[in-house]
């Protein structure tokens, strides 16, 4: 993988190695009196693969909602790159340029193409060259293999397809870190894997990617490390070869025979 990621001019970020990308220090997050996420902490190095694993309910798509701002957090810090995420001066856009999220549900535009769907925060939000974004935005499309499908609107492509969509129009952002919120949940069998196969392909590019996923064997050949929540804390966390081979916890095991 390589030493530090791209920026968006294609050279390098002078981003020291002995730092986290993504660092979450003693996270909490209640919705009224539930409490859902209680005292989290964790560090993503650049161009590392994390995934997150555990229960419906756990807080695991709340965390990945937090480290990109659109969940606010009661106490602790989520920084990116040495920003604070809850700084109530943050810019948002500065943010979200830097880390691009893909969820469950594509949410592509109906009534836009494939290539319109991802041109369209390029173009309108950061105010790029129409000319510059579509040659990128073909590029992307071509990188998840739907070379052939720019004219085709959302209603006429596979599931799968349109989570491939999805993972370019977020990449048109050129972001150095990539969130994956249970991005399979919703795909038939034949159709993850092609969703899988171009996450594998980006962390194998060297991007840093923080996923939440049910699918074991997937965590298991691609993540760096692998975290187990549960009732809103990290019950365990290692790399996969030991995690999935000796878990210590009672409840990592419990978990784990019921779903590998």
């Amino acid at each position: 993988m390589p030493s530090a990621p791209k920026s968006r001019t294609g050279d390098y970020r002078p981003w020291p190695d002995d730092k986290p990308i993504v660092s979450l220090n003693d996270v909490h997050k209640s919705y009224g009196m539930v409490e859902v996420l209680k005292g989290i902490s964790l560090d993503v190095k650049k161009g590392e693969v994390i995934c997150i694993i555990g229960p419906s309910g756990s807080g695991k798509s709340t965390l990945i909602r937090c480290i990109n701002g659109l969940t606010p957090i009661q106490k602790g810090s989520i920084t990116v790159e040495g920003q604070e995420v809850n700084d109530p001066k943050l810019d948002k856009l500065s943010l979200r340029r830097k880390v691009g999220i893909v969820f469950q549900q594509f949410n592509l535009f109906p009534h836009k193409t494939a290539l319109q769907n991802v041109m369209m925060a390029p173009v309108l939000i950061l105010r790029e060259p129409k000319a510059e974004v579509e040659q990128r935005a073909r590029a992307l499309i071509s990188k998840v293999r739907l070379t052939g499908k720019e004219d085709v609107y959302p209603g006429h492509l596979s599931g799968g397809q349109q989570q491939r969509v999805a993972i370019a129009r977020s990449l048109a952002m050129r972001p150095d870190v990539m969130l994956f919120d249970e991005v399979t949940a919703a795909l038939d069998p034949e159709t993850v894997k092609e969703v899988l196969l171009t996450i594998k392909e980006l962390a194998a590019d060297g991007m840093t990617c923080i996923l939440v996923t049910h699918e074991m064997g997937f965590a298991r050949e691609v993540a760096d490390h692998i975290y187990f929540t549960d009732l809103g804390v990290i019950v365990e966390h290692g790399a996969p070869a030991q995690f999935f081979t000796n878990a210590k916890d009672p409840r990592t095991r419990q978990f784990l025979s019921q779903v590998l």
